[in-house]
C-alpha cells in the first residue's frame, strides 16, 4: 500500500483517533482504505469502523458481513449497530440519517473523531435540496468539511474529491464494495439528483460541482460572520436559563429579528424550523395577547412565552387529573411521565401526617389556599402567578395532600394547615429526572 492521499492527512491532523462511518460502500471503502494506509506510514493512528444495520434492505445481513471481512482483513475493529427507524413523518431519507447519526453518537468513545466519507458530489446534491426546500444561507452552506459533534468533531476529509478520483483509487487498489439496490430507486429525492440531474449538469458545465461547492463555503462565511457579529447581542438577549428577551427584538427590522432568533434556537440545539415557521414564533408567541399564554409545538418541544421572554422548553403532558395515592411515605413516590420522585424527610417545617390521615400527591387544589408568609386567601393560579412560575410548570409541580387539605407544593409553599416547627417537621424533597 502507498500512502495515502495528502488532504486526508491534512484535513484529519492533528487528530489520532478516529471512529469511521463504513456502510461498505464504493466512499467508505475508500475512506476507511486511506486510513488504513496512513496507519502503516504512522502506527500512532488509532481506528475503529461502525456499520449501521437499518434492517430496510434483504441484504442489509450480508452488507454487515462483508464489512466484517473487510476490517478483519484491514484489522479495524468494527461495531455492527442494528437501528430501529422511528416512524416520525419526515420519511425515510431523514428517519434513517438521524438513526445513523445516534447511533455514531452512542459509539463514540473519549478521544475519537467521527469521520464520514462525503464527497463533493454529495455536496452538490445537499445543495440542491436545500435549494427545492427553500433553506436561506445556513441550509445552503451545505455540509462543512469539520463541524462539532457529539462532545468531539465530525470530520468529511474526502468533501474535496469527486466521486470519479474515489472510484479511481479503488480501481487502482482493486477494492470490493457493496452496491446498494436502493441506490438506483430514483423516487427518492437525492436518488433522482444523483442518476438524472447531476450527470447533465456536469455534461454541460465540468466544474459545476466545484463551483456549486464553492457557492455552499462562501454561504457558510456569511453564517459564520453573521454568528461572530450577533453573538455579543445575543448574549445579553438570554437570560441564565436560556428564556430570550421580546423587548428589544421589537425595535429591530425583520431580518435581523430572525437571525437572532435562528441564533437563539441554534443555541438550544433545536432544529432549523421553516421561514414560515420563524413568522409564526414571532406573531403568535411574541407578539400574543397580553394576556394570552401562547405555545407552539416544534417536536418534543414548545416554544412559549412568559414575562415578555421567549422560552424553549420539552413539552411535558399535563398532570391535572393525576391522583396518586402515598401509602408508605418513608418510602419514595415514583411521579408519571418522568417527572421524578418524592421524598418525605425528617428535618423541615411540614408537619408529618397524622396516622388516620391519607397521603396523596395531586396537581390541581380547588378553593382559597392560605400559605405560609402570605396574608389572607389566594387561588392556586394567583400563588402560581405571585410566585412567578411559568405556566407550563403549574399543572407538573406535585402537591401534597393529607386527605382533601393541601399541605404544601414541592419546592415552592407550605400551607398554614400543614406548617410546622422546622424542628419537628418533615420536608418535601423532589429529585427531577425528566428531560
Amino acid at each position: 500500500m502507498t500512502m495515502t492521499q495528502p488532504s486526508v492527512v491534512q484535513q484529519l491532523s492533528p487528530h489520532r483517533q478516529f471512529l469511521v462511518a463504513f456502510s461498505g460502500g464504493l466512499d467508505s471503502t475508500v475512506l476507511l482504505h486511506q486510513l488504513v494506509c496512513w496507519r502503516q506510514s504512522d502506527p500512532t493512528i488509532l481506528l475503529r469502523a461502525i456499520h449501521i444495520h437499518h434492517g430496510i434492505s434483504a441484504n442489509a445481513d450480508s452488507w454487515a458481513a462483508h464489512c466484517q471481512r473487510m476490517c478483519a482483513e484491514w484489522q479495524v475493529p468494527l461495531v455492527v449497530e442494528r437501528v430501529k427507524l422511528a416512524q416520525s413523518g419526515i420519511g425515510l431519507e431523514a428517519e434513517a440519517r438521524a438513526a445513523r447519526y445516534r447511533a455514531f453518537r452512542d459509539a463514540l468513545k473519549p478521544g475519537d473523531v467521527l469521520v464520514t466519507a462525503q464527497h463533493l458530489d454529495d455536496q452538490s446534491e445537499t445543495l440542491l435540496l436545500a435549494l427545492k426546500r427553500g433553506s436561506g444561507p445556513a441550509g445552503l452552506s451545505a455540509m462543512p468539511v469539520n463541524a462539532a459533534f457529539a462532545n468531539t468533531r465530525l470530520i468529511r476529509p474526502l468533501l474535496q474529491q469527486s466521486r470519479a478520483s474515489l472510484q479511481q483509487w479503488a480501481d487502482n487498489y482493486a477494492l470490493t464494495w457493496i452496491e446498494d439496490e436502493s441506490n438506483q430507486d430514483d423516487a427518492y429525492d437525492r436518488n433522482f439528483l444523483r442518476l438524472r440531474v447531476m450527470p447533465l449538469l456536469n455534461a454541460r458545465w465540468p466544474h459545476f460541482a466545484e463551483a456549486v461547492s464553492r457557492s455552499a463555503a462562501l454561504c457558510g462565511e456569511q453564517e459564520q460572520l453573521l454568528d461572530e457579529l450577533l453573538a455579543d447581542e445575543l448574549s445579553q438577549l438570554l437570560s441564565a436559563e436560556g428564556a430570550l428577551d421580546i423587548a428589544p427584538l421589537l425595535e429591530m427590522s425583520a431580518a435581523k429579528r430572525a437571525a437572532l432568533l435562528r441564533r437563539w434556537l441554534a443555541w438550544h440545539h433545536a432544529p432549523m424550523p421553516s421561514r414560515e415557521m420563524m413568522v409564526r414564533i414571532w406573531q403568535e408567541v411574541a407578539l400574543a395577547r397580553e394576556d394570552a399564554a401562547p405555545c407552539l409545538r416544534l417536536g418534543d418541544f414548545e416554544i412559549r412565552r412568559f414575562r415578555q421572554q421567549l422560552w424553549w422548553i420539552k413539552a411535558q403532558a399535563g398532570q391535572t387529573e393525576t391522583v396518586l395515592a402515598w401509602v408508605d411515605t418513608h418510602s419514595a413516590l415514583v411521579l408519571p411521565d418522568n417527572l421524578g420522585t418524592l421524598h418525605l424527610i425528617a428535618g423541615g417545617n411540614i408537619r408529618a401526617p397524622h396516622r388516620d390521615e391519607s397521603v396523596s400527591v395531586r396537581f390541581k387544589a380547588p378553593g382559597m389556599l392560605h400559605i405560609v408568609g402570605r396574608h389572607g386567601g389566594r387561588k392556586l393560579k394567583k400563588i402560581w402567578q405571585e410566585l412567578g412560575v411559568p405556566p407550563w410548570l403549574r399543572d407538573t409541580t406535585p402537591l401534597l395532600f393529607y386527605g382533601e387539605t393541601l399541605i404544601a407544593a414541592a419546592g415552592h409553599f407550605v400551607t398554614q394547615e400543614g406548617a410546622v416547627d422546622a424542628e419537628r417537621g418533615v420536608m418535601l424533597r423532589w429529585e427531577k429526572t425528566g428531560g
